[in-house]
């Protein structure tokens, strides 16, 4: 392995790489790369044979792009893990080896952004790909300019011609606008592409050809969104990027009230004929660890899928769709998806109903939703955040949750989530060292009240410590 291709840079670099100086910490500050031990093994046992000829192709209607169904998501590229120089760096070898097997299993669109990985995905991403001719690949990378600091033109167009760089390209396939809608909704919007004349530079870039595609990813704000595709005969957008699954279809505002249900923002876009690229098809993962008795009826209906799959065939289901994202860190995750989609097996209407009732099912258990994207990370004070929020939502999937002391097993349950939350979260970096700065609510792209979540979480913590009643 050559080492220089797989050089981590340290925080710093990072920080200065993406404008944001040492204090002030944006939504692009480590975001991405895989999480040890967060395989979710429960949702990958199909075992069939995959073909190397069978995956399902859509083809762009715009400039007939003929883009494989599973798009690869390159923010969760693993890392070198315990025991290396640096455990952060992103495992070369490993990335090379998971695109060659999605290449040769028909895999062809590759989605990244300067934010990933510590700021690294894209080049670990252009390591990889340039290793096979240009016209065989699709990649999609994006204007990650989240941070007040990287607003002004200048830092932004740097931030652009970057990506070049580092994905060692001379155009870019699919080009989005990062996170419309996240942080102050318009007013943000308006800073990071209008004012600066941002949005401009980019449409021009894609007359010349540089871009072949422009669109955006959308977050949050619904008024974004709409005014986005009320201008669509000013922009001409070529694709949108949205949230979309079985849950988020009809109920994205029970989970959050500032979130839109998916079915309203597919809807939109199929009204204009606007390609929809789908990414959280397993709602942060939560889709392929459900709890158990769900799991169950899930593989009671179909023995042979596995639990993700069922996520995946609602995404890939509609035709509006061009591809869906999964951000594979292991094989066993990509050889599932490419089972799943080569071919896709579309969903009959009694699937439809029967996944309705599972989203429904779901609701009555309330995990927090939280992705682990780590967009609210580093925490000033040293939280790890997306750990505590996945260790509480692992607990409520596995139906080992703590209720009252008068329940049976709530002394083992009990010792269970107090030992497992000081295994997945060091004591410094738990709950209760929140002081409630709210630096982290701005960045988060599920709209999570941050603090209010680790103050319950603390809560609930100290009363199991004291044997206290709920």
């Amino acid at each position: 392995m050559n080492n220089d291709n797989n050089k981590g840079i340290d925080r710093r670099e990072f920080l200065k790489r993406m404008g944001l100086g040492a204090v002030v910490v944006s939504a692009a500050s480590v975001a991405g790369c895989g999480r040890k031990g967060s395989r979710q093994d429960q949702a990958y046992v199909a075992s069939a044979d995959i073909p190397t000829d069978k995956m399902t192709y859509r083809t762009n209607r715009k400039n007939g792009d003929r883009v494989s169904l599973l798009g690869y998501g390159c923010m969760r590229w693993p890392t070198m893990g315990d025991g290396a120089d640096n455990p952060d760096a992103i495992d070369q070898e490993q990335v090379n080896r998971l695109v060659d097997f999605a290449i040769a299993h028909g895999v062809n669109y590759f989605d990244t952004s300067p934010a990933y990985c510590r700021g690294m995905s894209e080049r670990a991403t252009g390591i990889a790909l340039s290793r096979y001719p240009r016209e065989s690949y699709y990649v999609a990378t994006k204007l990650s300019n989240f941070a007040p600091s990287t607003w002004s033109r200048e830092a932004s167009l740097e931030m652009y011609r970057n990506s070049f760089k580092e994905l060692q390209v001379d155009y870019i396939d699919y080009m989005l606008l990062h996170a419309i809608g996240m942080g102050n909704g318009m007013a943000d919007f308006e800073a990071r592409y209008i004012d600066n004349g941002v949005l401009d530079f980019l449409l021009a870039e894609r007359e010349a050809g540089r871009i072949r595609n422009l669109g955006f990813s959308y977050h949050g704000d619904i008024a974004v969104f709409d005014r986005m595709l009320a201008e669509h005969d000013k922009y001409k957008w070529d694709f949108v990027q949205i949230q979309l699954n079985y849950v988020d279809w009809r109920h994205a505002k029970e989970i959050n009230a500032r979130n839109t249900d998916a079915e309203y923002l597919y809807g939109e876009l199929a009204k204009r004929n606007i390609p929809a690229i789908i990414m959280e098809p397993l709602l942060g993962g939560r889709l392929s660890n459900v709890h158990d008795h769900i799991a169950a009826k899930l593989r009671e209906r179909r023995h042979d899928m596995s639990v993700a799959s069922w996520a995946f065939r609602f995404a890939g289901s509609f035709p509006g769709v061009l591809t869906v994202l999964s951000g594979m860190t292991y094989m066993e995750h990509l050889q599932d998806n490419l089972r799943t989609y080569a071919p896709l097996d579309p969903l009959t209407d009694d699937d439809r109903e029967f996944l309705e009732e599972t989203a429904q099912a779901l609701l009555r258990y309330p995990t927090i939703p939280c992705n682990d994207c780590k967009y609210c990370m580093p925490c000033p004070f040293g939280l790890d955040i997306p750990g505590i929020l996945l260790h509480f939502n692992k607990c409520i999937n596995e139906g080992r949750m703590p209720s009252s002391s008068r329940d049976a097993g709530y002394s083992e349950s009990r010792r269970a989530f107090l030992i497992g939350y000081d295994r997945s979260v060091p004591r410094l970096r738990q709950a209760d060292h929140c002081i409630g700065c709210r630096q982290c609510v701005h960045h988060c792209p599920q709209n999570i009240d941050i603090p209010a979540q680790m103050q319950r979480i603390d809560r609930f913590v100290e009363d199991l410590k004291q044997g206290r009643e709920f």
